[in-house]
């Protein structure tokens, strides 16, 4: 019998599939279609022989850990030990199903947001966990008075992602108080926090777990150098955690996959002292800000992206279809591909939102946006 009877095929997959049928322009999937860094692709040729190919330790490459904390604590003044305290996984998806794997047992409940990216939902159920979805509020804010009355006897773990994937809202500080009193009369939960969009933010800075003294030592922060580094099929990501959670996660993670991709972990590594995360951002932000502005005409209305690579439009003033059949039909008809808003909740919600994809090569989104303005 197996553990997710009702889980359908992914809507990725669907509207990808969907697209390439109809010979759409796929803005559906979160990943670029640009070139890596060419520094990047040197690093890779200048190693390829070297002997690197074997298991790298099972919490990841030493230089790489080291690198990592540096980075955090560059980034968030936080201090980070590198090998009681951090771990390298085969992407931030297999991080966060060995964090909830290692934590929820049978009946122990989760609080998820919605709408939230679809991993989330499934490692809880097989853990044998119980999934509580708290809708945020319809401006995409968190509702902390739904979160408190959702917490029971039974809450193990509150799941927060910020930068949020797919509505690109970013928590501001008072988000972060209101947890904070929330959680003070609730010692015993865990957050894990995915934060992998955490380096493409735009107009207001990305406040991270890492900075918050009264709720860091019980968060498991999760990141991604496929997001950061725009090399999503490389699927290294990363775990920060304290130690006595850290202690408990490498258990499960050295029988999941024991150590991570080798090659790229070395790569990555050299790479770290050469890349700037800011201008990572600043590209990002330029190609938010021209796919706005191409589509400013459009019939869309533009709603803030504030962080990640998404921008989330609303259709009401082209249709009332509901927003999977709206999505379906842009494809088949105006040969752009999105993803519908409503599969991101456990209800369905349906406000007339679509998710495009920005990171595209410019003459893909100037394509795209072109098809969307003669809607």
């Amino acid at each position: 019998m197996s553990k997710l009877p009702n889980i359908p095929t992914s809507i990725f997959s669907v509207m990808s599939q969907l697209a390439n049928e109809n010979g759409a322009i796929n803005l559906s999937q979160g990943f670029p279609n640009f070139p890596e860094d060419e520094r990047l692709l040197q690093i890779s040729e200048n190693i390829i022989r070297e002997n690197i190919h074997q298991y790298s330790p099972m919490a990841g490459l030493p230089s790489l850990l080291e690198k990592i904390a540096k980075q955090t604590e560059k980034q968030y003044f936080r201090k980070v030990n590198s090998t009681t305290e951090l771990l390298i996984t085969a992407g931030a998806t297999q991080g966060i199903f060995t964090v909830i794997n290692t934590f929820i047992s049978s009946g122990d409940e989760v609080i998820i947001l919605d709408p939230s990216y679809d991993s989330y939902e499934p490692s809880v159920l097989v853990a044998g966990g119980k999934p509580v979805r708290v809708s945020l509020n319809e401006d995409y804010t968190p509702n902390f008075n739904k979160i408190e009355v959702a917490i029971t006897t039974k809450t193990k773990m509150i799941v927060v992602n910020n930068p949020h994937n797919p509505t690109g809202k970013i928590w501001t500080n008072r988000d972060f108080e209101n947890l904070e009193t929330i959680l003070e009369k609730h010692p015993e939960i865990i957050i894990l926090s995915d934060e992998v969009y955490e380096y493409i933010t735009f107009s207001q800075p990305h406040i991270s777990f890492h900075t918050r003294p009264k709720l860091v030592e019980r968060t498991i922060i999760a990141s991604s150098f496929g997001k950061s580094l725009h090399v999503t099929g490389w699927k290294v990501g990363y775990l920060i955690a304290a130690e006595k959670l850290m202690y408990e996660m490498k258990k499960v993670h050295q029988f999941l996959v024991f150590s991570v991709n080798s090659f790229s972990q070395h790569v990555i590594s050299q790479y770290l002292d050469l890349v700037d995360f800011t201008e990572i951002s600043n590209m990002y932000e330029r190609k938010r800000n021209l796919f706005k502005s191409l589509i400013k005409e459009s019939r869309f209305e533009i709603l803030p992206c504030d962080g990640t690579y998404f921008q989330v439009v609303n259709y009401k003033g082209i249709s009332n279809q509901n927003d999977v059949d709206f999505a379906r039909e842009l494809i088949q008809k105006h040969g752009v591909a999105a993803i519908p808003i409503s599969v991101f909740y456990n209800d369905n919600t349906d406000r007339n939102m679509l998710r495009f994809c920005f990171a595209k090569t410019d003459e893909t989104l100037i394509a795209a946006a072109e098809k969307l303005c003669q809607i």
